[in-house]
């Protein structure tokens, strides 16, 4: 390769081999590829900025009938887990919520099929793992999901895995290494290992999502915890999250199902971030029945109520958290409707608000800037009679 003459007049003549540039270019490819893994290694270790938003991961009370496991599979961050297990005792309920989306993953469908068959009398599992969303990957989505299902089962002796995977899209899920984790993790199985399970589900989240209460139902002590993960593609049906939920209390399949839709609709479908909707979302509740007692088989059992109440509360304050760690957020907006025609003329309303470019601006700039509020009202296609119109940013009337 002789390079142009230099403006001396003077040229130099170096000769290399195509053998020596071909080398040079796959060494260069191996350092690029090298700088791009450091890159990502750097970012898990440093972590992201945690929100201005953040709350504190509370002291989540233990669940009779529930254990749960953390560890670090590989899968695509280094140094830290990436992978959760809970294994639910025979008996257990299991009621699930899941993405909507024409694209949505393998181990979305993967738990579509098990909501709709018969509910096992063993053991159940719940298997995640974070940084791959195992969704748009085909044939070799549907393997992955297989193979995982059959490597738990065959650890824990679940009748039934349910899957969860979140992270990036279009990228085959490595199912060898969660596979290759799963003896470490039935290992260290504990009723007290929520808040390890939490952590090791989170991908773009600042800090891990926890809520519980304990409340006393038919003379029994009942427990209620739940985690979650989610920041980005938050939008309602549902929020780009996974959200699993548990209580000891019992309940019957079909009574925790309907009970779990209502509680969608009035928690996590009620978030907004960006306005995307993911094709991973998970929402999975459970009731162990360890606290012992009948079931709650039908919807007017007195029982029902107060534990509704408690998971409702659970799940909003769930709910809450993820919008608090939406990517780059900086303030969180409740949107409250009251005087509307039915509430879901006042859910339409309040959604017109919340995803409104121009309220959240005005919102970030702390301009209360009234008008906006207006402009959604009226795109929002619900009666509203102009003229009675009340608006108030906090308990100031504007």
């Amino acid at each position: 390769i002789c390079p142009r003459p230099r403006r001396s007049g003077v040229s130099t003549c170096c000769s290399v081999s195509e053998v020596d540039v071909e080398a040079a270019r796959a060494r260069l490819a191996a350092l690029k590829a090298e700088a791009k893994a450091l890159e990502r290694e750097i970012k898990a270790a440093a972590g992201h900025a945690r929100s201005p938003l953040a709350v504190p991961f509370p002291e989540l009370p233990v669940v009779g009938g529930v254990r749960f496991a953390a560890g670090a599979a590989g899968v695509r961050y280094r140094g830290r887990d990436d992978v959760m297990l809970a294994v639910l005792d025979p008996g257990t309920a299991v009621a699930a919520t899941l993405a909507t989306s024409a694209t949505r993953a393998e181990p979305v469908r993967w738990c579509e099929r098990l909501r709709e068959a018969p509910a096992p009398a063993g053991p159940q599992a719940i298997l995640v793992n974070s940084g791959n969303a195992n969704a748009f990957t085909g044939a070799a989505g549907l393997e992955a999901v297989e193979a995982l299902a059959a490597a738990c089962s065959r650890a824990t002796g679940a009748e039934a895995v349910w899957l969860a995977s979140t992270g990036v899209i279009g990228e085959p899920l490595p199912h060898e290494k969660v596979e290759a984790a799963l003896g470490a993790l039935v290992s260290g199985l504990s009723a007290a290992r929520a808040g390890d399970a939490a952590r090791a589900i989170m991908t773009t989240d600042t800090f891990p999502k926890g809520a519980g209460e304990v409340l006393e139902l038919g003379g029994a002590r009942v427990a209620v915890a739940g985690f979650a993960k989610g920041s980005g593609m938050i939008a309602p049906d549902m929020a780009t999250m996974l959200a699993f939920v548990f209580t000891d209390a019992p309940v019957a399949r079909e009574v925790l199902q309907a009970m779990l839709r209502r509680l969608a609709d009035r928690s996590f479908n009620c978030v907004t971030v960006d306005g995307d909707a993911s094709t991973s979302d998970t929402l999975l509740l459970a009731a162990t029945g360890g606290a012992g007692g009948a079931p709650i088989a039908a919807e007017d059992e007195p029982r029902l109520p107060a534990l509704e109440a408690a998971l409702g509360r659970v799940m909003e304050d769930l709910a809450q958290q993820v919008a608090r760690d939406g990517e780059g957020a900086t303030k969180l907006l409740t949107v409250r409707v009251t005087g509307a025609v039915s509430d879901a003329s006042a859910r339409r309303v309040a959604k017109a608000i919340a995803e409104s470019p121009l309220v959240k601006t005005a919102a970030a700039g702390e301009d209360p800037n009234w008008g906006r509020v207006v402009m959604a009202i009226g795109k929002a296609g619900e009666p509203a009679e102009r003229d009675r119109l009340t608006i108030r940013f906090g308990d100031v009337l504007v």
